[in-house]
Formats: C-alpha cells, structure tokens, sequence
C-alpha cells in the first residue's frame, strides 16, 4: 500500500495549465507569423485608431457643449487638489509653529509676571520700611531736639552749681570773717 501515490491537486493543476498555456501559444505563434493575418491587424489597429480620435474628438465637443469636464479638466482639478493639499499641510505646520512660539511665549510671560509680581511685593515692602524709617528719623530728630534742651538745661544747672559754689564759697568766706569778728567782740567784751 505504501507503493501508491497520494492524489495531489496542484500538480493535477500545474500540468493542466503547462498544456494549456502550450498549446495557446502555439496557436499565436502560427497566426502571427501570417503576413495575412499581420496586415489584418495592422489594419484593424489603425482603423480602430482613427475611430478612437474621432471619438474622442466628438466626446469634447460634446462636454464643451454641455459644459461638462473632459480628462484633462479632472487631471487640472487634481492637479490643483493636490497643490492645495500640499499648501494646507505646509500652512497647518506652519500654525503647529506658531502655536508651539505662542505657547512659549506664555510661558516667557507668565514668568515674567511672576518676577513683576515678586518686584511689586518687595517694593511695597521697600515703600513700608521707608515709612517706618521716616517715622524713625522723626522720632529721632525730636529726640535729638529734646536731647538739645536738656544739654542746655545741664549746661545751665552746671552754671547754677558753680555759682553755687562760688556763693557757698563766699558766705563761707563771710561766716569765717563774721565768725573771727564775733570771737574778737566776745573775747574783747570779756573782761580781762
């Protein structure tokens, strides 16, 4: 059993086709190498031709008349489709690019605000501690003011002690005299 051959399809069909295709092409080989048949179809061909222009002649009068497109017009149409498709991919990149700059340039302002919004806080900041200085420096000049009339009012209770001084010095100087000259009435009232 082992001796038979499995049936196989494609080698059914391969051969089928190898016989086909042979015997076509034995049949094209003997027709062509007509010269009668070679005139026939060079004579179909050009009438076949001539009628294909005449046609084709016919056919644009026709659409011309009737205004409907003939080849060349789609042709033109899909030329300038394909123009236009190109300048609308050319002009959408060019928007990607200017959204990517736009966005950018958000962003370069935001932080720009962000630092003016830093700057505005600092300065008022700046704006509270110069109050603050001024109110010091008033404060200050006032205390120097009254620094300046106590200074005075030393300066004077300075004068009044050496005057003072200059007084006790003489009054003591007068109670040793008035004293020597009570000693000298009592020890000369004194009798002897």
């Amino acid at each position: 059993m082992s001796n038979q051959k499995s049936f196989d399809p494609y080698d059914l069909f391969n051969k089928f086709s190898t016989q086909w295709e042979k015997q076509v092409n034995d049949l094209i080989m003997t027709n062509t190498n007509n010269p009668r048949f070679t005139r026939l179809l060079q004579k179909s061909t050009e009438t076949s031709a001539m009628y294909k222009e005449m046609f084709k002649k016919s056919q644009e009068l026709l659409g011309n008349q009737l205004h409907l497109p003939n080849k060349d017009d789609v042709a033109n149409v899909a030329k300038v489709a394909l123009q236009t498709e190109e300048k609308l991919d050319s002009l959408e990149e060019q928007i990607w690019n200017l959204q990517d700059s736009v966005s950018s340039t958000n962003k370069e302002i935001e932080s720009i605000v962000g630092v003016s919004n830093d700057i505005i806080k600092l300065t008022k900041q700046l704006k509270t501690e110069l109050s603050k200085t001024k109110l010091e420096l008033t404060e200050t000049k006032e205390l120097r003011s009254e620094l300046r009339v106590i200074k005075n009012e030393l300066a004077d209770v300075k004068g009044l002690k050496e005057e003072i001084s200059i007084l006790l010095q003489i009054m003591s100087e007068k109670n040793i005299g008035k004293k020597d000259q009570e000693e000298s009435e009592l020890a000369s009232s004194q009798p002897k």
